[in-house]
């Protein structure tokens, strides 16, 4: 069955797709665009608010995007990158809970202070030289640091109970972040496109194909899941954002671009805290360093979330393996995903990650009190009956080709795009969410160059963006940082 043209055909119903698609309405309201998700709702999957870390990934806490050097000096510039992009998505967001379009942001992001905490000498030393390379951007100005147990208790009580005065610390702070529910902010961005530009998402239907169609766009084959019937939909440009599926897709479009990439599936699980006394106790995040060899994806945390409302308290990640690419998905996925394109990437990810795999089997014949005794390193008299574990999303790691080792795991967030933009493609997963807004700007760069270009297009990003593309400076920062504060209500901590 053959169906209409559309100017752009989103695959995925999470935070990307919704991102993008509202951008390119507010940018031209009368493209045609469809978006297509195999599951009954959106936010089900990598989106959903337990299925991510909902810190607002924005570099402050984050320990892995400040490595040290073999010279022992500090890298901050992965943190800037970072923290600049989730500005921008504040930004956007603030923009649409000025035009009104969002009533209410506390629905979806609350200010929660972001801590990094570490203990032993060469941890602490770690951590004040990182304190003193990013006390010197003024991205970052705010941020205190403390070898001293007495200044940690006012920042997180529930941690310092039973400690010994003679334990090596150190931990610094930026009043500043963010908890953010992104399952939340999906839903909302979705009811935008729905009520205000009459874009609807099309429900239990999964693209199984694109092809090239005769006229230089791109034939869409969806397939309804409850009646197994097929349509063809003709498409201009096409968006994969379906997360961990996003790969099988990326597998059968004719482009060059795809070669070599491959994917590496990690489950996850949190400890969540069902004490509502203990919850109350603690008002922060919390993160710590991966241990020696382990993955930067096992950066331990405890975090104070916002869930529907809801105060809540949760301790993680652990990671899991399932040859699932989505927690949705079929066991068959990792093998299916496997080509003569990318076996060296996929061989040379294996053989030079080695520690990667140890870390899986140890963390995957984890018991639950194993869990408990990891979470006692951050809260000493954490007892098992104040908490459960809960499923987390599931992931999958970018393999890709590297011209000296075959292959290497990406952690980031990468965007595979044809030459001529009709095909965008986006894999991986940390931060993700938290830079939905910057990494979609370049979707749209790539996909309707012509929008951005014009005339209008130039007056609407700047009122929608107004800090996008400009070289970042203390005054721009500091005033998009304090606008997006006051319209986002981001003033008053919660406690």
């Amino acid at each position: 069955m053959k169906h209409k043209e559309y100017d752009l055909v989103c695959v995925g119903g999470g935070i990307m797709s919704a991102t993008l698609a509202l951008l390119c309405k507010l940018f031209k309201a009368d493209l045609k665009i469809l978006i297509i998700e195999r599951l009954d709702g959106v936010a089900k999957e990598s989106s959903g608010t337990w299925n991510n870390a909902g810190t607002g990934h924005s570099a402050l806490c984050e320990l892995n995007y400040t490595p040290e050097g073999e010279n022992g000096e500090i890298d901050i510039s992965k943190a800037i990158k970072i923290c600049g992009q989730f500005e921008t998505s504040k930004q956007f967001w603030s923009y649409l809970v000025n035009a009104g379009l969002i009533k209410d942001p506390s629905t979806f992001i609350n200010a929660v202070p972001h801590n990094s905490w570490v203990f032993g000498k060469e941890n602490a030393a770690y951590l004040e030289k990182r304190y003193l390379a990013m006390k010197e951007h003024f991205m970052f100005d705010t941020i205190e640091f403390t070898k001293e147990q007495v200044k940690m208790k006012e920042w997180f009580p529930l941690m310092m109970n039973d400690r010994d005065s003679d334990e090596v610390m150190a931990a610094s702070r930026i009043e500043r972040g963010t908890e953010v529910n992104f399952g939340t902010l999906t839903k909302q961005l979705f009811e935008i496109l729905e009520t205000q530009f009459d874009t609807k998402v099309h429900f239990n239907t999964e693209v199984v194909d694109v092809d090239p169609s005769a006229d230089e766009d791109w034939n869409v084959v969806a397939e309804n899941l409850e009646t197994n019937e097929e349509t063809l939909i003709e498409a201009k440009h096409v968006f994969i954002g379906a997360g961990g599926g996003s790969l099988l897709l990326l597998e059968k479009v004719e482009i060059p671009e795809k070669e070599g990439y491959g994917g590496f599936p990690v489950s996850g699980e949190w400890l969540v805290c069902k004490n509502e006394d203990i919850i109350q106790q603690h008002a922060a995040k919390v993160y710590s360093k991966a241990g020696i060899g382990d993955p930067p994806m096992s950066v331990p945390h405890l975090d104070t979330r916002y869930v529907n409302g809801k105060k809540e308290l949760l301790f993680g990640p652990f990671a899991g393996f399932s040859t699932r690419f989505l927690k949705n998905g079929s066991r068959l996925d990792l093998f299916k995903s496997i080509n003569f394109s990318n076996i060296p990437s996929m061989w040379g990810v294996f053989w030079n990650n080695l520690p990667l795999t140890k870390y899986l089997i140890q963390q995957v014949t984890m018991s639950f009190d194993d869990r408990m005794d990891a979470l006692r390193v951050f809260m000493k008299n954490a007892k098992n009956e104040d908490w459960e574990i809960r499923v987390a999303g599931q992931r999958v790691q970018t393999i890709k080709r590297s011209e000296f080792e075959g292959g290497e795991l990406e952690f980031g967030t990468e965007i595979v795009s044809s030459e001529d933009g009709q095909i965008t493609c986006l894999l991986g997963a940390s931060p993700g969410a938290s830079t939905s807004v910057a990494i979609m700007m370049q979707v749209l760069e790539k996909t309707f160059p012509e929008i951005l270009n014009s005339e209008e297009g130039k007056a609407k990003l700047e009122s929608l963006l107004p800090s996008w593309n400009k070289p970042p400076n203390r005054k721009v920062f500091t005033e998009s940082l304090l606008k997006s504060q006051e319209s986002l209500k981001l003033n008053v901590t919660n406690k």
